[in-house]
């Protein structure tokens, strides 16, 4: 009910700012339900307390989220929608994409990449969103290249893409960066018109065995 009484607000918003792509964005402070309906907590929580895998570099983060395993928050919470805190998926090594994208955003931010934590949809081939689209993944920018970095898949080839080779796949909504400023996309209000035209959809899932655990 939330998302629903805030559309025609932020829609107006995202009109009166100039868009070419979907990927535009302004800063905004947002309710944190727009992230997905597991997102309860402010995100400098996620950023609390000891991290207990080290990590070096990107290799590091990649390598370790290959041994982690997908996990629908319904089998392992009994909710539709459960974001762990990084601690939490440390030790469990389960979760969906939102646990996963958590996990490395953090990872990043220790690094000190400019890393921000972006909650969308995954594209259709057909140019619109489908019923399984509604994703967590992370953007972060490694020297002048911005890259996409899907958690979820299970091998290094399929986790980072430049982010103009990547663009068309995703449709960023809503991001955080690691100093918990946030945005809102362009990508939001092309969702709004989806859900009113009854193209899209409005759960939040996704399936990795249809998109990337291949």
């Amino acid at each position: 009910m939330l998302r629903v009484l805030l559309d025609p607000i932020l829609g107006l918003v995202l009109r009166l700012v100039p868009a070419r792509d979907p990927w535009e964005r302004f800063a905004q402070r947002l309710p944190l339900r727009l992230y997905g309906s597991g997102s309860r907590r402010d995100f400098g929580w996620y950023l609390e307390g000891d991290s207990h895998v080290p990590v070096r570099s990107i290799d590091d983060i990649q390598d370790w989220l290959l041994g982690c395993e997908y996990a629908d928050d319904k089998d392992l919470f009994h909710e539709s929608d459960f974001w762990q805190h990084p601690q939490t998926f440390e030790h469990l090594r389960r979760g969906d994409c939102e646990d996963h994208a958590l996990w490395a955003w953090r990872k990043l931010v220790e690094l000190g990449f400019d890393a921000e934590l972006v909650s969308g949809q995954q594209i259709a081939s057909s140019g619109v969103s489908d019923g399984n689209s509604g994703h967590v993944w992370v953007v972060f920018r490694h020297g002048d290249e911005t890259m996409v970095f899907e958690t979820v898949a299970k091998s290094k080839d399929r986790m980072l893409k430049p982010l103009h080779a990547a663009r068309t796949e995703y449709r960023p909504e809503v991001g955080v960066n690691g100093a918990r400023k946030q945005f809102a996309y362009h990508g939001y209000l092309v969702t709004l018109k989806e859900r009113r035209q009854g193209t899209g959809s409005r759960e939040r899932r996704f399936a990795p065995d249809s998109a990337h655990r291949r």
